[in-house]
């Protein structure tokens, strides 16, 4: 399983070499892992650009221009996309936001989550639900949302300018 995910990661990164694309990260329910996979990674210093872990949601709102909404939906992941592409500088950017557990937050029950991505086409939001203790849904939100970065990757190549 360690291999199997190496090999995720290593293709990731290839892809995203390949691309020419800059990436960033925000992220919440994950707490920086998203990051520490991807500055693993070979050659992340050609193409990783920074992240931001904002837990509390008055940093969410203060740093990544959250608007006042609930800081498990949409419109949250989305904004916290936008702002850290934008902060970062990068081509592409991820957020995560949610729901670990094992108690409800604002309305959303354990393992709602909300990721999104960023590029200079738009901002598109994805809602997961995962089952599982905290630790499972966040192991789970770090995959998807790596798997949301490596499709964006691969298939819309950065525009110009």
């Amino acid at each position: 399983m360690a291999d199997d995910k190496r090999s995720r990661d290593s293709e990731l990164a290839e892809a995203i070499g390949a691309s020419g694309w800059t990436v960033a990260v925000a992220e919440s329910l994950t707490s920086g892992k998203i990051a520490a996979t991807l500055g693993a990674a070979p050659a992340a210093g050609e193409w990783f650009r920074g992240g931001v872990v904002a837990y509390a949601t008055e940093v969410k709102r203060r740093v990544l221009g959250m608007p006042d909404c609930s800081p498990v939906c949409a419109e949250a992941a989305r904004a916290m996309a936008a702002g850290v592409r934008s902060m970062m500088r990068a081509d592409i950017a991820v957020a995560v936001t949610g729901v670990g557990g094992p108690d409800s937050q604002d309305g959303a029950k354990p393992g709602s989550v909300w990721l999104a991505i960023a590029t200079p086409d738009g901002t598109r939001a994805v809602y997961e639900e995962f089952a599982g203790e905290p630790v499972d849904v966040v192991h789970r939100t770090v995959r998807r949302a790596l798997e949301l970065l490596h499709h964006d990757v691969t298939h819309s190549p950065p525009t110009s300018g």
